[in-house]
């Protein structure tokens, strides 16, 4: 039984993703100098990964 043609992209389609979880983004700021320790990590601004 072969694979229905919709299934086989499936696994292609994924690419990279455009949005960070909170945790890399704490990181990010970490390398950048603009974490403060203590800090809520609720309420992040908004950063833009390495292009």
């Amino acid at each position: 039984m072969s694979k229905h043609s919709s299934l086989k992209a499936a696994g292609s389609a994924a690419g990279k993703r455009s949005v960070m979880k909170r945790f890399e983004r704490v990181k990010l700021l970490k390398e950048r100098g603009q974490w403060k320790e203590g800090r809520s990590a609720i309420g992040l601004p908004k950063t833009k990964g390495e292009a």
